[in-house]
């Protein structure tokens, strides 16, 4: 390598991985930026190569996906582009064998480094996602039980339906100062 040697922030490779096809892929165009080339440039080595880019390494959008992808990515051009190639981890590794300069091979470095990175972080929702769905196994166990303390707290909650006799003395004072107290029966 070189004596200068490049930085790329893990971020800017990150924002860059979409998920197209059920599949984590890179844009020709980001590629392109990310080495230091014009988009065409990567994709006439790409050509060249083409028996080294099997479609689970690298496919052409379609204009449907295309125009999702401009909605959500903020370059004008790619909206209007006849073709945009995606490359998987491994169509991005097979760069790096046709791309023979000292930023392709940093570039490609950082790009398999940050593709580790997201695949930890998938692996880490992956596991959460499954302890989310034992919990709820759980809790659907439980529900039975809940439920019936909830009924059983309502019905303490309810009134009485028949209205109680009352036990003890009540007190009538007449309307005489010093009248009798009466007992009721």
């Amino acid at each position: 390598m070189g004596e200068k040697s490049i930085s790329i922030p893990v971020e800017r490779i990150e924002k860059s991985i979409m998920l197209i096809r059920d599949q984590k892929v890179i844009i020709d165009r980001d590629l392109a930026e990310l080495y230091g080339v014009e988009t065409r440039v990567l994709n006439q080595a790409v050509r060249r190569n083409k028996k080294r880019f099997p479609p689970d390494f690298m496919f052409p959008l379609t204009r449907e996906e295309i125009r999702n992808i401009s909605q959500i990515v903020i370059c004008s051009g790619i909206k209007h582009a006849r073709n945009v190639n995606v490359f998987t981890e491994q169509g991005v590794a097979m760069l790096s064998s046709i791309l023979n300069s000292d930023r392709a091979i940093e570039v490609n470095i950082a790009i398999m480094r940050a593709f580790v990175e997201l695949r930890k972080i998938s692996s880490s929702h992956k596991q959460l996602a499954q302890k989310l769905r034992e919990i709820e196994a759980r809790l659907e166990d439980h529900d039975e039980s809940i439920d019936a303390i909830f009924e059983a707290i309502q019905q303490l909650l309810k009134p009485p339906e028949k209205p109680r006799k009352r036990i003890g003395f009540e007190v009538k004072e007449s309307k005489a100062r010093y009248g009798k107290r009466t007992r009721k029966k």
